[in-house]
């Protein structure tokens, strides 16, 4: 079974590949007149840059080329910063992945109990207000929220900063990239105190509100409709008539057997935060993956969106394939099964 899993792994990651390399050369533009400028072309600078590219060679031996480096861990060097695609990845990933937690840790925190709570009371005015408010944030668009966050809490009220991951008077030493661990280190305490972790903490607040909005609910939703189905199945009726405490029945009995379908929602929802950090830091200002792809975009920088998009995609893949993995405990009735 894990086989067959790990090979649609591999086919997936082929297919995301032959999809972003024919799509990003369908793009407008020309990378090379971005890198050279189009005043005083000469034609002979042009074509030697073509070369050394390799963009004057056919589509299909450019992508077998592409296919080659990626297979032996190569995603080659940035067209603009003359950079490895994976070390520029490595200095940015911690960025994202700090955001992208914050956010999923909000949008799981605060949507399973307003999902345990509707479920308990359904069709009771706690559980039209919550899904109610639920439904609101789904629909709002990122771009549209970020942006009302930020004239709110930092034009309006001042109370948190508009973008960035840190204030500028703060020297904060790079250890992990994860700047709320850096900003707890032992030196920065001590030379420093706390006013690094809340600068940092505060420059968090906004941009993982606006990113786990849609996240929250989901999970919210999803909670209540996973518990519904669960309370009605036979096991908790019994374990009503044997007398156990409503507390009991419900943490022990149903919300575990729930969380199966919820573990697989908040798999999707890493998936979703990832891609949806690319509007989010972009009207954030923060320097994570989403926007170096978007700059690597606009700047046709093809080894950057190829790279990039690759990479993200490799770490979606394999943490549905961890969640996968994870259903053996959650349900050991799959344990013969995975």
């Amino acid at each position: 079974m894990m086989v067959k899993k790990l090979s649609d792994l591999l086919f997936t990651l082929l297919g995301i590949s032959v999809v972003c390399f024919c799509l990003i050369r369908l793009i407008p533009g020309d990378p090379i007149l971005l890198l050279i400028g189009e005043r005083n072309l000469d034609p002979q600078a042009y074509a030697a840059a073509k070369t050394r590219l390799g963009l004057d060679q056919p589509i299909y031996l450019q992508f077998g080329q592409y296919l080659k480096q990626i297979s032996m861990g190569d995603f080659g060097v940035s067209l603009v910063t003359k950079t490895s695609v994976w070390q520029e990845f490595i200095e940015r990933f911690p960025a994202t992945v700090e955001l992208g937690f914050m956010s999923l840790l909000w949008a799981a925190g605060l949507g399973i109990p307003m999902g345990l709570v509707a479920a308990l009371k359904r069709k009771t005015f706690f559980d039209y207000l919550l899904m109610g408010v639920s439904l609101i944030g789904y629909s709002m668009p990122i771009f549209w929220w970020g942006l009302l966050l930020i004239l709110l809490f930092s034009v309006q009220l001042g109370w948190t900063p508009v973008s960035g991951r840190i204030a500028i008077e703060f020297d904060l030493p790079v250890r992990t990239g994860f700047m709320i661990l850096d900003s707890l280190h032992w030196e920065v305490l001590r030379t420093q105190g706390f006013a690094p972790f809340y600068s940092v903490a505060s420059h968090l607040i906004l941009p993982s509100l606006a990113l786990g909005t849609i996240p929250l609910a989901i999970v919210s939703r999803m909670t209540r409709s996973s518990m519904l189905e669960v309370l009605g199945e036979d096991y908790v009726r019994t374990a009503r008539a044997k007398g156990l405490s409503s507390k009991r029945v419900v943490l022990i009995h149903a919300f575990r057997n729930a969380m199966i379908p919820i573990v697989t929602t908040l798999a999707l929802c890493f998936g979703q935060i990832i891609t949806g950090a690319v509007l989010t830091e972009t009207i954030f200002g923060w320097p994570g993956i989403g926007k170096w792809i978007v700059h690597s975009i606009t700047a046709r920088d093809y080894p950057v969106i190829q790279g990039g998009v690759f990479l993200i995609s490799t770490i979606i893949v394999l943490t549905n394939l961890l969640v996968d993995s994870c259903y053996t405990w959650l349900n050991p009735r799959l344990r013969g099964k995975m």
